[in-house]
This record gives C-alpha cells, structure tokens and sequence, in this order.
C-alpha cells in the first residue's frame, strides 16, 4: 500500500487559497461592518471551503488582523528601509508607496479611521492601535527626528509636527466624505491621486526641507 507522505492534517489545496481570502476579506471589510461579515461569508466569496479560514487564520479576528498587516506592509517595509537611509528622498519614497497602496484600496484609509472611534475595548480598535503604533513610531523617531538632526528639515519646524503634517498630506483625501471634495470641484479619481501625489511632493520639498546643495 502506498503510503501517503504528505504532513497529517495538512490540506490539499490550492496555493492561493490564503491570498484569496485575505483578498476577499478585505472587499468585505471596506463594504460592510466588521459584525456585519461572517466566515462564511468571505469563504463563499473565494469560493474556498470555510475550515480553511481556521486554518489560516485561526478565527476572523485572525483573518482581519493579517488583512490589515499585508496591506499594510509594503508602506511598513518601506518605513524600515528608510531608518538607514541618509537623506530625505525616504520622505518621498514613503508617500509614493503610501498613494500606490490607497489607491488601489481607496476606502482602507476610512476604515482604520472608523475603528479609530469605536469604544477603546472593542478589539478591532484595539488591533489597529498596535499595529499604527507600530508604524507611527519610527515614522516619528527614526524619520522625521532623524533628519533635523541631519540637517535635511528646517531648524525652525518641529519634527513631531511635520510627522501630523506629512501625515495629514497623506490621509486626506481618503478619509474626507467624497461631497466634501466635489464641493471643491475634485474629481476622486486615479488621475486625480498621481496629480495630488506629485503637488505634495512638490509641498513637502518646499515647506518642510531645506534646499538642496547643488
């Protein structure tokens, strides 16, 4: 009898079974409230059996949080990358990433801002403070402290500041209610983030930094 080497308890599925839940996860999640979107629900959107979610995961709350995390990482690596980095071409690096995350996922940013301002025992609410904190704080300490001791920023600015600043330039237009910006005669489309993306830039270069030496 042949003897069957795969590891006991192991599925026999797909590879992209994970990627695909945690993809499906995350449309529900910005359509709907967290109550509102069931295990069972994410899995027959994906089309994959829904023991596969304990699997993963271990429960929602797992799948939530690693939905967060990946989409999120790119924007976190990049942070990491930019405590080494000796000038402020990390500043620039970190908004682009940031505005090519968003755009393709336009409404996450209103959903951390929505958990933001539940009750602070609820646990996505608690979820999300670790993982911000996580990020803001080198974004703070090993960034923007980092180069005005550099000399990079102007010596009249503070770097705390600039951080809510750079921040806010960030955030934004994601988070602000879509009649807010028609009102403005804005137009909430791609065209319109690589155009922001690039007046911001152009705002960070010339309000937060010194000029460069030729």
């Amino acid at each position: 009898m042949a003897v069957d080497k795969r590891s006991s308890g192991r599925p026999n599925i797909d590879i992209n079974a994970r990627q695909l839940l945690i993809y499906h996860a995350r449309e529900l999640f910005l359509a709907m409230a967290y109550d509102k979107v069931s295990t069972r629900m994410i899995a027959q959107k994906s089309g994959i059996n829904v023991a596969m979610i304990r699997y993963y995961f271990n429960s929602k709350d797992g799948l939530f949080e690693t939905m967060v995390r990946e989409t999120l990482a790119p924007i976190q690596d990049l942070i990491q990358q930019s405590m080494v980095d000796k000038n402020s071409d990390s500043l620039f690096d970190l908004m682009r990433m940031y505005y090519r995350v968003m755009t393709v996922n336009p409404a996450f940013p209103r959903l951390i801002f929505q958990l933001m301002y539940l009750p602070s025992t609820n646990k996505q609410r608690q979820l999300m403070e670790k993982i911000f904190t996580e990020i803001t704080q080198p974004l703070q300490r090993r960034i923007f402290e980092r180069l005005a001791l550099q000399g990079v920023m102007r010596p009249d600015l503070d770097p705390c500041l600039c951080k809510v600043s750079f921040i806010s330039l960030m955030v934004f237009p994601f988070i602000a209610p879509p009649i807010m910006l028609s009102i403005q005669g804005v137009d909430v489309n791609e065209d319109f983030f690589i155009r922001l993306l690039e007046h911001n830039l152009k705002v960070i270069a010339g309000g937060l930094l010194l000029p460069r030496e030729e």
